[in-house]
């Protein structure tokens, strides 16, 4: 694996980069707002992803070993290769991206050119929770809205497993947010009636 070259922009476009190291030019791809941060002949350490294929070898480059751990994190999420990721990470802060899956911004996540709706939903509901604030070590504080923290305590409380319960809510909040209305405007009542026919349990 490698984690980490450094060495001498030889050549940059919108989305790739040439970084030459031990007299070698390696073809790093990278965001556009990395590639604009960059001036030929300055020497760059990028933290690298290697991703392997059959037919090919690409090496992905950031600038940071958060935005890196981020990439390989997106990953981990069904149907989302690295291709998809780096638009994520083209399109997206880390702590962006981090917000928006706790407070479940669907419509932030699926202005990424690739993701669309279903891509959005399914990278909430699978990394919700997960990710950590790479900024040296700490969890990216987000704290949930009162009503859904209620609304987890009154499932869990019903006999739903906690990955249970964060589901069928999950459920609930794409069902309302495609309608147009904010759980926080309904009654605790009315969330837990939304829920528990939602069907989170599997």
């Amino acid at each position: 694996m490698i984690a980490t070259i450094t060495g001498e922009v030889k050549a940059i476009s919108l989305d790739r980069v040439v970084v030459e190291v031990g007299g070698v030019g390696l073809l790093v791809q990278v965001t556009p707002s990395t590639a604009a941060h960059l001036n030929l002949g300055t020497v760059v350490t990028f933290h690298t992803s290697l991703v392997v294929r059959e037919e090919s070898l690409a090496l992905y480059g950031f600038l940071t070993s958060e935005a890196k751990q981020l990439f390989e994190q997106v990953q981990t999420v069904s149907g989302i290769g690295p291709k998809v990721a780096l638009a994520i990470l083209g399109s997206l802060s880390p702590e962006e991206l981090a917000s928006a899956i706790s407070s479940e911004n669907i419509a932030a996540i699926e202005r990424v050119p690739g993701i669309g709706r279903k891509g959005a939903q399914r990278l909430i509901l699978e990394l919700k929770g997960k990710l950590t604030d790479l900024s040296e070590g700490g969890r990216i504080s987000s704290h949930q809205p009162v009503w859904r923290e209620q609304l987890t305590n009154a499932l869990i409380s019903l006999g739903f497993a906690p990955k249970d319960s964060d589901r069928a809510i999950t459920m609930v909040v794409n069902e309302l947010q495609g309608d147009g209305i904010e759980p926080a405007s309904l009654d605790m009542s009315e969330l837990l009636k939304r829920a528990l026919q939602s069907g989170g349990r599997r």
